[in-house]
């Protein structure tokens, strides 16, 4: 790959951003849904934003080009950069499309100035501040949900029962926030919890990995592996994507194994 570093966001934005991350790339690389959404500056191209994505993808760019970004919890990037992140679904566009060229001017100068990594991460966590502190708030349904589903795989009517809303409006919210319904989500934070699962060294065995991630058993797990990252589950715990974010991670691995395998509010689905 080169090489690619991830670091925590600066505490203010925990709860906000997973990490910044810079990368010097080469080859040919695979992106695995993680249910965030990036915004990132590429040496020589821009500010690009990357929606949430239903299935991996892969990119190239010329060897030696180094990228910086800061990647948003789930649900966190949309209110924030004044789209729906439904509109960016599997596909990359500029700032300027989503914020107008103002901000894409001014950052992207700012960004090609830089002398160096740490102080690009640190121009994008300021842009973050700035977008946060204008508004509007965050609908507060979207950190219900994303704890929700990041703890464990609820079934979308019970999901809904819990928020006191309609299954419609649980849609609807969804998809406006993540980009995708919450049945899409679960999905996604489940291959996730299971990579967390895998990282924490608590459980050994794909069998126990599943089991405790909330699937059914192993083969749902790999149906579910293959189908949103085209890789076998032990491809995907040897590939990038289980270090993409560093310390940090877009589920609470501590509440997953609180919770244990299977619960009455679990669905196979």
């Amino acid at each position: 790959m080169g090489w690619y570093t991830p670091t925590s966001p600066a505490p203010d934005l925990a709860g906000t951003l997973v990490c910044g991350w810079s990368a010097r790339t080469q080859g040919e690389h695979l992106l695995v849904p993680d249910a965030c959404m990036d915004i990132l500056w590429i040496q020589d191209v821009g500010i690009r934003v990357c929606g949430p994505e239903t299935t991996a993808w892969s990119f190239t760019l010329p060897p030696g080009t180094e990228s910086v970004g800061v990647r948003f919890r789930p649900g966190a990037g949309s209110h924030l950069l004044r789209t729906s992140a439904a509109e960016v679904r599997n596909i990359r566009v500029g700032l300027g499309d989503v914020l107008g060229s103002t901000w894409e001017r001014t950052l992207t100068d700012r960004l090609d100035n830089a002398s160096g990594h740490a102080e690009r991460i640190a121009l994008f966590e300021n842009a973050v501040r700035a977008w946060r502190s204008r508004g509007p708030e965050a609908d507060p349904l979207i950190g219900t949900v994303r704890r929700a589903l990041a703890r464990q795989s609820w079934n979308v009517g019970a999901l809904a029962d819990a928020a006191s809303v309609t299954e419609r409006q649980l849609q609807r919210r969804c998809n406006d926030a993540f980009g995708y319904g919450p049945a899409t989500l679960r999905g996604i934070l489940r291959l996730q919890r299971f990579m967390a699962l895998a990282q924490s060294g608590t459980r050994t065995g794909l069998a126990a990995l599943a089991a405790t991630a909330g699937y059914s058993d192993q083969a749902h797990l790999s149906r579910e592996c293959r189908r949103i990252s085209s890789l076998t589950p032990s491809e995907l715990l040897a590939s990038e994507a289980p270090d993409w974010h560093g310390n940090e991670s877009v589920v609470d691995v501590g509440n997953v194994q609180a919770v244990g395998p299977r619960t009455g509010e679990e669905s196979a689905a």
